[in-house]
């Protein structure tokens, strides 16, 4: 299918379709040989409460956002590359049905499907993607993974101290090693995570702990050791999804409240062939 589409007049009117309702808040995607494979509405879990969010499965990365104006704007775009994807089948839950994760080295979540058959389709193209490029680049596939982000409404209380009550006064905050929500005496240290961001980042005390730890034997162990080849993954500016302490699920939403994403008569995603 992807040579089938490759260098088509219509490929290329579907990514410029894609390009223009993101806007200049969104970067270019199209490049030779790249394909855009299919699209559709996902729920994704986000921090605050589950949150519909658009997306497009190219050949070689997967494009999210938020939904402004459906098929006309969309903003907050972010950038994965596929040949960094890990998927994972999820059980249901009583708010999200057909579920599974994403993860990545710098950011993992999870997202639900409108139907069965929808996460079927969702997840067989990303897998056939995916092999197709760690085929094509000799690369193994990802073993770190960034830790997903639990949702502000699993717990009420500090999940290291176990002790603190969160309120309106005391508010959540989220390791970034453990994903864990805590409160700010459990979380008052910062740690370099290079692979997540540039800028040390938030963490709660029992990781800091162990991830100085592992520095320590790090050094310790050869200092002479020559520096690790970097991974070939392309790069993308902040807006391809290097989240920042504010996330994006803190913006405020304008799609309408009231849509129904799990209506069995409503495909919300399409595959081209």
């Amino acid at each position: 299918m992807v040579d089938h589409l490759a260098n088509t007049e219509i490929n290329s009117q579907r990514i410029a379709a894609v390009e223009n309702c993101f806007g200049a808040s969104g970067q270019p995607l199209a490049v030779p040989g790249r394909v855009l494979l299919g699209e559709g509405i996902l729920t994704k879990e986000c921090r605050k409460k589950p949150k519909p969010r658009i997306f497009f499965l190219f050949n070689d990365i997967l494009v999210y956002g938020s939904i402004v104006i459906n098929k006309r704007k969309y903003n907050s775009q972010h950038i994965i590359p596929l040949e960094d994807v890990t998927l994972e089948t999820l059980p249901d839950t009583l708010q999200m049905k057909n579920r599974w994760m994403i993860k990545t080295s710098k950011k993992s979540f999870v997202v639900s499907a409108a139907s069965l058959t929808e996460r079927k389709e969702w997840i067989s193209h990303l897998e056939e993607c995916i092999r197709h490029l760690l085929t094509k680049t000799g690369r193994q596939p990802s073993t770190e993974h960034a830790a997903p982000w639990i949702p502000d409404k699993a717990t009420d209380i500090c999940m290291r101290c176990t002790q603190t009550k969160f309120s309106t006064l005391t508010r959540r905050h989220h390791c970034r090693k453990c994903g864990f929500v805590v409160c700010a005496d459990c979380s008052r240290q910062r740690f370099l995570m290079p692979r997540l961001s540039p800028k040390p980042l938030r963490v709660c005390n029992l990781c800091y702990r162990q991830l100085v730890a592992e520095k320590k034997k790090e050094a310790e162990a050869d200092l002479r050791q020559p520096e690790p080849i970097r991974s070939a993954i392309p790069g993308y500016e902040p807006s391809s999804g290097d989240d920042s302490d504010k996330s994006d699920d803190d913006k405020t939403d304008q799609w309408p409240a009231d849509t129904e994403f799990y209506t069995s008569e409503v495909s919300w995603s399409s595959f081209h062939s």
